[in-house]
């Protein structure tokens, strides 16, 4: 039997959360969706997802902050920023932090789920 992979989803777009969810789901994976980077992090406690799917703007914290908090609290699952702003310091700032992907909105399917394959096969 192949190996459970959990993908989250944070996105505070309710929309953006339900079309990656089914995505991911129709790739044989995982999903668990979160509306914000505080609802993600009260989840941490219970489960490791294999690859996190992170808004860069989010109400309340945002993408890179919650990005530095999983980074401090050693929290080391691969994430894919995504965002309807392709703002290059953002960018920067993401992948120099260790985002394993940043894909801007909107974004083909099949590249998101290519990037999920290699952050979750990575190392």
């Amino acid at each position: 039997m192949a190996e459970r992979v959990l993908i989250a989803i944070v996105d505070d777009e309710k929309s953006v959360r339900q079309a990656l969810g089914r995505l991911v789901v129709s790739a044989g994976l995982e999903a668990e969706v979160f509306s914000s980077a505080e609802e993600f992090l009260q989840s941490c406690t219970d489960h490791h997802p294999d690859c996190l799917i992170l808004d860069l703007r989010l109400r309340g914290m945002d993408g890179l902050e919650l990005q530095s908090r999983l980074a401090a609290a050693h929290h080391s699952m691969p994430i894919i920023f995504i965002s309807a702003h392709d703002d290059p310091g953002p960018r920067a700032q993401a992948l120099n932090a260790g985002a394993t992907a940043f894909l801007s909105k909107p974004f083909n399917d099949k590249v998101l789920l290519e990037a999920i394959h290699l952050a979750v096969n990575a190392g």
